[in-house]
């Protein structure tokens, strides 16, 4: 394929569960959608936390306990070395919720699923930084300001995802779209790259497997994104 970048390009980013998977953190997808017997849907829907809000805090203390054990990879710093090279050209958009590409060196990110370490009160809607662990009913947080329930900052399924105005402003400027490590299965973000086709951007996929919607690439490279990326960027 031709070099990945040249000078004066604009590069949008889009990261998946792939690319923190090579850091050790399960993907839930991958594992069968199961966390002690639950269904990842009936601890990630607004519904779940109607419904249990003690499971959906267990579920994600664990998943702040596993995200704190891991370690950024080659590809979290592979990815924050390029974005130090082409500043303000360079965009990170990442649908995981862990802080491995800030921890790998990332500053220009955007986490459009939220983020597993911060929180936010039901009535007030405004986040906050939290690395707590909420496992038991006593533990359960409330709003220091209101008194109301305070619920993980993470767009659950049927929730809209964070800033998309912002997300399509920054596939308007873009000359490439580089997608590392997602099944091309959840939109809107298996989307990013239909758009970016319709606008003239070239699109180039690494992952170990071809996503679902391959044929909308104009390239696509095989292997971990640990491997590639290092030699691609």
């Amino acid at each position: 394929m031709n070099p990945l970048l040249v000078t004066d390009d604009r590069l949008f980013v889009l990261t998946g569960a792939g690319v923190s998977a090579e850091s050790g953190l399960a993907t839930f997808r991958g594992s069968g959608g199961l966390w002690n017997g639950y269904r990842v849907d009936q601890v990630a829907t607004p519904e779940a936390w109607q419904a249990d809000p003690l499971l959906v805090w267990q579920f994600y203390s664990m998943r702040r306990r596993d995200a704190l054990a891991a370690e950024p990879n080659a590809a979290h710093r592979a990815l924050a070395a390029l974005e130090q090279r082409m500043g303000d050209r360079f965009y990170l958009c990442t649908q995981n919720v862990d802080d491995l590409h800030e921890r790998g060196g990332s500053v220009r990110v955007h986490h459009m699923h939220g983020s597993l370490f911060d929180s936010r009160c039901m009535r007030c809607d405004t986040p906050f930084a939290d690395r707590n662990f909420y496992e038991t009913a006593a533990d359960l947080p409330r709003c220091a300001d209101c008194g109301e329930a305070v619920r993980p900052h993470i767009v659950w399924f049927g929730e809209v995802p964070l800033d998309m105005d912002g997300i399509y402003r920054q596939l308007d400027r873009a000359t490439v779209v580089l997608v590392v490590g997602t099944s091309g299965s959840v939109y809107p973000a298996a989307g990013f790259v239909q758009i970016a086709n319709q606008r003239g951007i070239r699109t180039v996929y690494v992952g170990p497997e071809e996503p679902l919607n391959a044929e909308v690439f104009d390239d696509v490279v095989l292997g971990t994104a640990t491997e590639v990326l290092q030699r691609l960027l």
